[in-house]
Protein backbone atom coordinates (compact mmCIF):
# COMPACT_ATOMS: atom_id res chain seq x y z
CA UNK A 1 0.00 0.00 0.00
CA UNK A 2 1.23 3.68 -1.01
CA UNK A 3 2.07 5.43 2.26
CA UNK A 4 2.60 8.50 0.93
CA UNK A 5 0.41 11.96 1.22
CA UNK A 6 0.18 12.18 -2.60
CA UNK A 7 -2.16 15.24 -3.51
CA UNK A 8 -3.47 15.42 0.10
CA UNK A 9 -4.26 19.24 0.62
CA UNK A 10 -3.13 20.02 4.14
CA UNK A 11 -3.19 23.06 6.35
CA UNK A 12 -0.76 23.24 8.70
CA UNK A 13 -1.54 25.98 11.78
CA UNK A 14 1.49 26.89 14.17
CA UNK A 15 2.44 30.85 15.32
CA UNK A 16 6.16 29.45 15.03
CA UNK A 17 7.54 30.26 11.69
CA UNK A 18 10.68 27.33 12.40
CA UNK A 19 7.55 24.63 12.91
CA UNK A 20 5.70 25.74 9.71
CA UNK A 21 9.15 25.69 7.24
CA UNK A 22 10.00 21.94 9.06
CA UNK A 23 6.31 20.62 8.78
CA UNK A 24 5.74 22.22 5.32
CA UNK A 25 9.01 20.77 4.17
CA UNK A 26 8.29 17.01 5.38
CA UNK A 27 5.04 16.92 4.54
CA UNK A 28 5.07 18.40 0.59
CA UNK A 29 8.37 15.45 0.33
CA UNK A 30 5.71 13.31 0.79
CA UNK A 31 3.77 14.62 -2.02
CA UNK A 32 1.45 16.75 0.13
CA UNK A 33 0.61 19.99 -0.67
CA UNK A 34 0.45 22.17 2.34
CA UNK A 35 -0.76 26.16 2.88
CA UNK A 36 0.16 27.70 6.15
CA UNK A 37 -1.45 30.28 8.74
CA UNK A 38 -0.14 31.41 12.17
CA UNK A 39 -3.53 31.71 13.61
CA UNK A 40 -7.12 30.38 14.23
CA UNK A 41 -8.43 33.33 12.22
CA UNK A 42 -6.28 32.90 9.34
CA UNK A 43 -6.45 29.64 9.06
CA UNK A 44 -10.60 29.92 9.15
CA UNK A 45 -10.34 32.18 6.43
CA UNK A 46 -8.49 30.15 4.41
CA UNK A 47 -10.48 27.33 4.86
CA UNK A 48 -13.74 28.95 4.04
CA UNK A 49 -12.41 29.90 0.56
CA UNK A 50 -10.02 26.38 0.08
CA UNK A 51 -10.80 22.85 0.46
CA UNK A 52 -8.24 21.19 2.19
CA UNK A 53 -8.26 17.29 3.05
CA UNK A 54 -6.31 17.99 6.47
CA UNK A 55 -5.77 20.45 9.04
CA UNK A 56 -2.42 20.40 11.65
CA UNK A 57 -2.88 23.13 14.18
CA UNK A 58 -1.42 24.01 17.49
CA UNK A 59 -3.44 24.80 20.46
CA UNK A 60 -1.22 27.74 22.03
CA UNK A 61 -1.69 30.67 19.72
CA UNK A 62 -2.07 34.08 19.95
CA UNK A 63 -5.98 35.64 19.15
CA UNK A 64 -7.87 32.60 18.26
CA UNK A 65 -6.43 29.19 20.06
CA UNK A 66 -6.03 26.00 18.29
CA UNK A 67 -9.24 25.22 20.60
CA UNK A 68 -11.78 27.59 19.42
CA UNK A 69 -10.48 27.82 15.81
CA UNK A 70 -11.28 23.40 16.14
CA UNK A 71 -14.95 24.30 17.83
CA UNK A 72 -15.45 26.72 14.58
CA UNK A 73 -14.08 24.57 12.04
CA UNK A 74 -16.52 21.32 13.56
CA UNK A 75 -19.59 23.34 13.24
CA UNK A 76 -18.82 24.90 9.70
CA UNK A 77 -16.92 22.36 7.93
CA UNK A 78 -16.36 18.49 7.83
CA UNK A 79 -12.60 18.12 8.05
CA UNK A 80 -9.83 15.97 10.03
CA UNK A 81 -8.37 17.28 12.12
CA UNK A 82 -4.84 16.78 14.08
CA UNK A 83 -4.10 18.74 17.25
CA UNK A 84 -0.08 19.57 17.84
CA UNK A 85 1.18 20.84 21.44
CA UNK A 86 3.81 21.44 24.08
CA UNK A 87 1.79 21.13 27.02
CA UNK A 88 0.53 17.86 27.17
CA UNK A 89 -0.30 18.13 31.10
CA UNK A 90 -2.82 20.78 30.13
CA UNK A 91 -5.04 18.89 28.44
CA UNK A 92 -6.32 15.06 27.92
CA UNK A 93 -6.47 13.47 25.39
CA UNK A 94 -10.71 12.69 25.54
CA UNK A 95 -10.26 16.31 25.36
CA UNK A 96 -9.03 16.69 22.28
CA UNK A 97 -10.89 14.28 20.63
CA UNK A 98 -14.04 15.74 22.04
CA UNK A 99 -13.06 18.78 20.63
CA UNK A 100 -13.25 17.55 16.93
CA UNK A 101 -9.76 16.14 16.39
CA UNK A 102 -8.98 12.64 14.95
CA UNK A 103 -5.36 12.87 16.49
CA UNK A 104 -2.74 14.02 19.08
CA UNK A 105 0.78 14.67 18.30
CA UNK A 106 3.27 16.34 21.57
CA UNK A 107 5.82 18.94 21.13
CA UNK A 108 8.60 18.21 20.18
CA UNK A 109 7.80 16.94 17.31
CA UNK A 110 9.80 14.00 15.67
CA UNK A 111 9.04 14.42 11.97
CA UNK A 112 8.83 9.98 11.14
CA UNK A 113 6.00 10.18 14.08
CA UNK A 114 4.22 12.98 12.41
CA UNK A 115 4.29 11.50 8.85
CA UNK A 116 3.31 7.95 9.92
CA UNK A 117 0.32 9.52 12.18
CA UNK A 118 -1.18 11.59 9.17
CA UNK A 119 -1.38 8.61 6.77
CA UNK A 120 -2.99 7.22 9.23
CA UNK A 121 -5.62 9.37 9.29
CA UNK A 122 -5.77 9.92 5.42
CA UNK A 123 -5.83 6.37 4.89
CA UNK A 124 -8.68 5.92 7.48
CA UNK A 125 -10.39 9.00 5.83
CA UNK A 126 -10.35 7.07 2.50
CA UNK A 127 -11.09 3.72 3.98
CA UNK A 128 -14.62 5.26 5.23
CA UNK A 129 -14.89 7.13 2.17
CA UNK A 130 -14.64 4.10 -0.14
CA UNK A 131 -17.26 1.88 2.77
CA UNK A 132 -19.62 4.87 2.43
CA UNK A 133 -19.56 4.68 -1.71
CA UNK A 134 -19.96 1.01 -1.30
CA UNK A 135 -22.89 1.50 1.50
CA UNK A 136 -24.79 3.98 -1.22
CA UNK A 137 -24.29 1.29 -3.65
CA UNK A 138 -26.05 -1.41 -2.05
CA UNK A 139 -29.15 1.18 -0.32
CA UNK A 140 -29.30 2.00 -4.22
CA UNK A 141 -29.48 -2.16 -5.31
CA UNK A 142 -31.77 -2.80 -2.32
CA UNK A 143 -34.28 0.15 -3.11
CA UNK A 144 -34.24 -0.26 -6.90
CA UNK A 145 -35.15 -3.94 -5.86
CA UNK A 146 -37.93 -3.00 -3.51
CA UNK A 147 -39.24 -0.74 -6.67
CA UNK A 148 -39.17 -2.89 -9.05
CA UNK A 149 -41.38 -5.26 -6.74
CA UNK A 150 -43.88 -2.90 -5.97
CA UNK A 151 -44.11 -1.17 -9.94
CA UNK A 152 -44.90 -5.21 -10.49
CA UNK A 153 -47.50 -5.18 -8.75
CA UNK A 154 -48.89 -1.23 -9.55
CA UNK A 155 -48.31 -2.41 -13.18
CA UNK A 156 -51.61 -5.09 -12.61
CA UNK A 157 -53.37 -1.97 -11.34
CA UNK A 158 -52.66 1.17 -12.51
CA UNK A 159 -50.28 0.50 -15.56
CA UNK A 160 -47.81 3.41 -14.74
CA UNK A 161 -45.52 3.98 -11.57
CA UNK A 162 -47.30 7.53 -11.44
CA UNK A 163 -49.56 6.64 -8.11
CA UNK A 164 -46.69 4.96 -6.13
CA UNK A 165 -44.08 8.05 -6.73
CA UNK A 166 -46.92 10.44 -5.09
CA UNK A 167 -47.50 7.99 -2.20
CA UNK A 168 -44.16 8.55 -1.26
CA UNK A 169 -44.31 12.54 -1.95
CA UNK A 170 -47.96 12.77 -0.10
CA UNK A 171 -46.60 10.77 2.75
CA UNK A 172 -43.35 12.70 3.54
CA UNK A 173 -45.21 15.92 3.43
CA UNK A 174 -47.52 14.32 5.64
CA UNK A 175 -44.74 12.92 8.22
CA UNK A 176 -42.89 16.41 7.62
CA UNK A 177 -45.46 18.52 8.52
CA UNK A 178 -46.22 16.29 11.92
CA UNK A 179 -42.80 16.72 13.00
CA UNK A 180 -41.72 13.01 12.71
CA UNK A 181 -38.10 12.24 12.81
CA UNK A 182 -35.86 12.18 9.77
CA UNK A 183 -35.21 8.57 9.96
CA UNK A 184 -39.01 7.63 9.81
CA UNK A 185 -39.87 9.43 7.01
CA UNK A 186 -36.73 8.24 4.84
CA UNK A 187 -38.53 4.84 5.54
CA UNK A 188 -41.82 5.71 4.97
CA UNK A 189 -40.59 7.43 1.37
CA UNK A 190 -39.66 3.97 0.58
CA UNK A 191 -42.21 2.22 2.43
CA UNK A 192 -45.35 3.57 1.50
CA UNK A 193 -45.49 2.25 -2.42
CA UNK A 194 -45.69 -1.15 -0.80
CA UNK A 195 -48.72 -1.03 0.49
CA UNK A 196 -50.73 -2.74 -2.42
CA UNK A 197 -47.58 -5.06 -3.27
CA UNK A 198 -50.47 -7.80 -2.13
CA UNK A 199 -52.48 -6.98 -5.69
CA UNK A 200 -50.34 -8.81 -7.37
CA UNK A 201 -52.03 -11.73 -5.89
CA UNK A 202 -55.31 -10.47 -6.97
CA UNK A 203 -57.31 -11.03 -10.51
CA UNK A 204 -56.78 -8.72 -13.43
CA UNK A 205 -60.14 -9.09 -13.77
CA UNK A 206 -61.28 -7.85 -10.54
CA UNK A 207 -58.80 -4.53 -10.18
CA UNK A 208 -59.39 -3.53 -13.70
CA UNK A 209 -63.31 -4.14 -13.64
CA UNK A 210 -64.75 -0.70 -14.90
CA UNK A 211 -67.90 -1.14 -13.11
CA UNK A 212 -69.19 -1.98 -8.85
CA UNK A 213 -67.35 -4.88 -7.76
CA UNK A 214 -69.21 -7.28 -6.37
CA UNK A 215 -69.81 -9.12 -2.53
CA UNK A 216 -67.44 -11.56 -3.41
CA UNK A 217 -64.94 -9.87 -5.76
CA UNK A 218 -64.66 -7.19 -3.12
CA UNK A 219 -64.05 -9.62 -0.48
CA UNK A 220 -61.55 -11.00 -3.08
CA UNK A 221 -59.61 -7.37 -3.45
CA UNK A 222 -59.93 -7.10 0.64
CA UNK A 223 -57.17 -9.87 0.04
CA UNK A 224 -54.24 -7.69 -1.11
CA UNK A 225 -53.90 -6.50 2.33
CA UNK A 226 -53.33 -9.59 3.79
CA UNK A 227 -51.36 -10.92 0.87
CA UNK A 228 -48.99 -7.77 0.41
CA UNK A 229 -48.30 -8.65 4.75
CA UNK A 230 -46.79 -12.16 3.85
CA UNK A 231 -44.93 -11.09 1.01
CA UNK A 232 -42.99 -8.68 3.36
CA UNK A 233 -43.28 -11.04 6.53
CA UNK A 234 -39.53 -11.91 8.32
CA UNK A 235 -37.48 -9.45 6.69
CA UNK A 236 -34.16 -8.08 9.22
CA UNK A 237 -34.71 -4.86 6.68
CA UNK A 238 -36.46 -1.69 8.79
CA UNK A 239 -38.02 -0.59 5.67
CA UNK A 240 -39.13 -4.15 4.82
CA UNK A 241 -41.21 -4.88 8.16
CA UNK A 242 -42.69 -0.93 8.00
CA UNK A 243 -43.95 -1.78 4.76
CA UNK A 244 -45.60 -4.79 6.20
CA UNK A 245 -46.93 -2.84 8.64
CA UNK A 246 -48.76 -0.25 6.11
CA UNK A 247 -49.85 -3.15 4.03
CA UNK A 248 -51.77 -4.85 6.26
CA UNK A 249 -53.57 -1.72 7.80
CA UNK A 250 -53.63 1.02 5.01
CA UNK A 251 -57.67 -0.41 4.64
CA UNK A 252 -57.92 0.23 8.55
CA UNK A 253 -60.32 3.25 9.76
CA UNK A 254 -60.35 5.59 12.71
CA UNK A 255 -63.95 4.74 13.70
CA UNK A 256 -63.01 0.75 13.53
CA UNK A 257 -65.01 -0.17 10.55
CA UNK A 258 -61.57 -1.08 8.39
CA UNK A 259 -60.58 -4.02 7.37
CA UNK A 260 -58.98 -6.56 7.52
CA UNK A 261 -58.58 -6.63 11.56
CA UNK A 262 -61.26 -3.77 12.25
CA UNK A 263 -58.71 -1.96 14.32
CA UNK A 264 -59.85 1.52 15.62
CA UNK A 265 -57.70 4.55 16.71
CA UNK A 266 -54.31 4.69 17.33
CA UNK A 267 -54.33 0.78 17.66
CA UNK A 268 -53.85 1.08 13.98
CA UNK A 269 -49.95 1.74 13.13
CA UNK A 270 -48.88 5.55 12.43
CA UNK A 271 -47.66 4.91 9.18
CA UNK A 272 -51.23 3.04 7.89
CA UNK A 273 -52.58 5.86 9.51
CA UNK A 274 -50.63 7.68 7.60
CA UNK A 275 -50.90 5.76 4.09
CA UNK A 276 -54.52 5.32 4.44
CA UNK A 277 -54.92 9.41 3.94
CA UNK A 278 -53.12 9.06 1.38
CA UNK A 279 -54.27 7.09 -0.43
CA UNK A 280 -57.52 7.56 -0.53
CA UNK A 281 -56.46 11.12 -1.55
CA UNK A 282 -54.88 9.93 -4.33
CA UNK A 283 -57.50 7.88 -5.40
CA UNK A 284 -59.76 10.83 -5.48
CA UNK A 285 -57.29 12.97 -7.31
CA UNK A 286 -56.82 10.16 -9.62
CA UNK A 287 -58.36 8.41 -13.12
CA UNK A 288 -59.06 5.07 -12.50
CA UNK A 289 -60.66 2.02 -14.95
CA UNK A 290 -64.03 2.67 -12.40
CA UNK A 291 -63.76 6.19 -11.91
CA UNK A 292 -63.33 9.62 -13.10
CA UNK A 293 -61.30 12.41 -11.26
CA UNK A 294 -62.97 13.87 -8.45
CA UNK A 295 -63.21 17.72 -8.82
CA UNK A 296 -61.05 19.44 -5.88
CA UNK A 297 -63.84 20.91 -3.52
CA UNK A 298 -65.67 17.11 -3.56
CA UNK A 299 -62.56 15.84 -2.01
CA UNK A 300 -62.01 18.49 0.58
CA UNK A 301 -65.77 17.96 1.70
CA UNK A 302 -64.90 14.32 1.98
CA UNK A 303 -62.09 14.60 4.56
CA UNK A 304 -64.25 16.94 5.96
CA UNK A 305 -67.12 14.67 6.51
CA UNK A 306 -64.46 11.21 7.39
CA UNK A 307 -62.56 13.44 9.76
CA UNK A 308 -62.72 10.91 13.03
CA UNK A 309 -64.49 8.06 11.17
CA UNK A 310 -62.12 7.02 8.25
CA UNK A 311 -59.18 9.33 9.24
CA UNK A 312 -57.27 10.18 12.33
CA UNK A 313 -58.73 13.59 13.02
CA UNK A 314 -55.07 14.55 13.11
CA UNK A 315 -53.80 13.88 10.06
CA UNK A 316 -57.16 14.85 8.21
CA UNK A 317 -56.98 18.18 9.72
CA UNK A 318 -53.44 18.10 8.47
CA UNK A 319 -54.74 17.40 4.74
CA UNK A 320 -57.40 20.16 5.22
CA UNK A 321 -54.86 22.73 6.42
CA UNK A 322 -52.32 22.22 4.24
CA UNK A 323 -54.85 21.08 1.01
CA UNK A 324 -53.05 23.21 -1.64
CA UNK A 325 -49.61 21.42 -1.16
CA UNK A 326 -51.55 17.98 -1.29
CA UNK A 327 -53.29 19.55 -4.60
CA UNK A 328 -49.96 20.58 -5.83
CA UNK A 329 -48.91 16.99 -5.60
CA UNK A 330 -51.64 15.61 -7.61
CA UNK A 331 -51.93 18.49 -10.27
CA UNK A 332 -48.38 18.10 -10.83
CA UNK A 333 -48.87 14.38 -12.99
CA UNK A 334 -52.83 15.37 -13.83
CA UNK A 335 -52.21 19.13 -15.18
CA UNK A 336 -55.95 18.53 -16.96
CA UNK A 337 -58.56 20.71 -15.39
CA UNK A 338 -60.74 19.11 -12.38
CA UNK A 339 -64.46 18.35 -13.70
CA UNK A 340 -66.86 21.22 -12.22
CA UNK A 341 -70.19 19.03 -12.48
CA UNK A 342 -70.20 17.97 -8.84
CA UNK A 343 -73.58 16.37 -9.13
CA UNK A 344 -71.97 13.36 -11.43
CA UNK A 345 -69.46 13.00 -8.54
CA UNK A 346 -71.58 11.88 -5.70
CA UNK A 347 -69.14 9.62 -3.32
CA UNK A 348 -71.29 6.67 -1.57
CA UNK A 349 -69.81 4.51 1.28
CA UNK A 350 -69.96 1.63 -1.18
CA UNK A 351 -67.60 3.94 -3.55
CA UNK A 352 -65.56 4.45 -0.81
CA UNK A 353 -65.38 0.53 0.28
CA UNK A 354 -64.08 -0.47 -3.21
CA UNK A 355 -61.73 1.80 -3.97
CA UNK A 356 -59.37 -0.49 -5.24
Amino acid sequence: MDMRLESTRILIVDDDPATLRLLTKTLEKQGAQCLTATSGEEALAIMRTTPMDLVLTDIHMPGMDGLTFLRHLKEEMPVDAVVMTGDIKGFRYETIIHMGAVDFLVKPLEMNEVTLRLQRVIRERRLMRELEIAHATIKHSYLDTVRRLVVAAEHKDEGTGDHIIRMGDYCVLLASIMGLSSDFIERLRYASPMHDIGKIGIPDAILTKPGRLTDKEFTIIKTHTTIGAKILANSSSEVIRLGQSIAISHHERWNGTGYPQGLRGEAIPLAGRIVCAADVFDTLTSPRPYKSIYPAHVVYEFFEKENGAHFDPAIADLILNNFDHFLAIANLRHPAPYPTDADQFHLSERDIAEMR
